[in-house]
């Protein structure tokens, strides 16, 4: 079945280049302007996957990404010309899978747009995963990049999946916040450790989400983050 991305996009220009992209790799793709009319395809089409532009004439893709938050885990990426590491953050913190600025690549969009809908597990089925580490709660399958909890995928955003299984590799190692930027966010500009937080406070939700009572990711003051092997 055909995956259905909802575009919030008002320049009809950069609209054009995604639709082209998503279509020519059999995506269907519902496209609107107005934030208004994004909820709307929301509760009537039923999209598998949404990119909101930040900045539409009616309000903002993050008014849009709060509403839908609100009853939906459906994947999100947001899609802006701001670079600022503070709307990088409130788009994370408000739970986007991830985040793309403009000026940016169709194809690596859609490729983001595989990715995501992969790990969420929207994608193909995959062979089960391999043990993780002796007793923890996660497994860690690196083939097909994705950790399990309780036997279910985890909705893992690419950073997300790197920053989780960089501390599953290694229990109980002490990884400082300068650390886990160089091996998870290597190749991204403007982060910093407020970032490392965000995603960490956003994995320690999820985690909640299916039912790990345990503070598996641990704080160390003025250090950094491990992940505590369970006995």
């Amino acid at each position: 079945m055909r995956k259905r991305i909802l575009l919030l996009e008002d320049e009809q220009a950069i609209a054009d280049t995604l639709l082209y992209a998503l279509q020519s790799e059999a995506f269907e793709v519902v496209h609107v302007r107005l934030v208004a009319e994004a909820m709307d395809a929301f509760h009537s089409r039923s999209p598998d996957l949404a990119i909101l532009d930040v900045g539409v004439p009616d309000g903002s893709g993050f008014d849009v990404c709060r509403a839908i938050r609100k009853t939906s885990e459906m994947p999100i990426v947001f899609l802006t010309a701001r670079h600022e590491e503070f709307d990088r953050v409130l788009g994370l913190e408000l739970g986007a899978d991830d985040y793309v600025v403009k000026p940016f690549s169709p194809r690596e969009v859609c490729a983001r747009v595989r990715a995501i809908l992969r790990r969420s597990g929207a994608g193909p089925a995959v062979p089960s995963p391999s043990p993780a580490p002796q007793g923890l709660q996660l497994q860690l399958d690196e083939a097909t990049q994705r950790i399990t909890c309780g036997g279910e995928f985890l909705p893992l955003t690419r950073y997300e999946f790197q920053l989780l299984a960089t501390l599953l590799r290694r229990p109980e190692r002490i990884f400082s916040r300068v650390e886990l930027m160089d091996l998870v966010w290597g190749g991204a500009l403007d982060t910093s450790d407020r970032t490392v937080d965000a995603h960490v406070k956003l994995l320690r939700a999820k985690l909640r989400a299916r039912g790990v009572q345990a503070e598996l990711i641990q704080t160390h003051r003025n250090m950094g983050y491990s992940i505590r092997a369970v006995s």
